[in-house]
């Protein structure tokens, strides 16, 4: 961890810990760091003798932060392939939807987030988002299976509506776009990809196999009737989708 990621990490623990200070008390609070802290060392520093996974042929380093406790969920996963596809495109125009990386790392790009309040995002609906440049480069992470999902009224094909404008948000010819949503989570979801609805250019899944968090890649066929916190807590199976502009 650099300097930069530890110094951001501990501004965003101490906010963490004094909102649930304030809404439960400091001996609620205290109990709940004490249980993370130990489970982020067990993951961090007992579990490092097997702390890769592979996909598309590379290996990866499981992603584990203190922050939102990625050891125990699809973002150990998500974010570490995620992140060596932004690196190949610092530089370059790049849009995320859903406030997750400015959480772990400092990079410029814009942020569209409906809900969250923060610095420097965007607070509008991914599906009225305009933009007058086009984007080299648009990440998701676990983020577009809540749109529409968990909205009143509900509207399952929100998300195919949000898909579109990202489509055309990217730069054509060399722009990219690329999404990661778990399965079980959004059963809407679920239909519209096994109906072929929502498509992407090149369409690949992970699967979670054990209780420690550990990962590998898989085909459709395995994980098209995924649940979500069953057999294991969280996704135990993410579709990482890539459309090219």
């Amino acid at each position: 961890m650099t300097n930069l990621e530890i110094i951001l990490t501990s501004r965003k623990l101490l906010s963490h810990f004094r909102k649930i200070s304030k809404e439960k008390g400091i001996l609620h609070t205290t109990g709940v760091g004490i249980d993370r802290l130990f489970n982020f060392i067990y993951y961090k520093k007992l579990k490092r003798h097997n702390s890769t996974f592979s996909f598309q042929g590379h290996k990866y380093n499981y992603f584990y932060s203190f922050i939102n406790s990625t050891w125990v969920s699809e973002r150990s996963v998500e974010i570490p392939i995620v992140m060596e596809i932004v690196k190949k495109n610092q530089g370059k125009k790049i849009l995320e939807i859903g406030n997750v990386l400015s959480h772990y790392f400092k990079f410029e790009h814009s942020i569209v987030d409906k809900y969250e309040i923060a610095n420097g995002v965007i607070n509008q609906d991914v599906v009225d988002f305009k933009s007058t440049e086009k984007y080299d480069l648009i990440v998701s992470i676990s983020t577009l299976e809540h749109v529409g999902w968990d909205e009143t009224p509900r509207d399952d094909m929100k998300i195919v509506r949000a898909i579109e404008n990202l489509k055309s948000l990217v730069r054509p010819n060399g722009g990219m776009i690329v999404v990661t949503l778990p399965l079980g989570y959004n059963f809407a979801l679920d239909k519209l990809l096994k109906d072929k609805v929502i498509q992407f250019t090149e369409q690949y899944y992970l699967v979670r196999i054990s209780k420690g968090n550990e990962w590998r890649e898989a085909s459709w066929k395995d994980v098209q009737n995924a649940k979500y916190a069953k057999p294991f807590p969280n996704a135990n199976a993410v579709v990482i989708g890539i459309i090219y502009g």
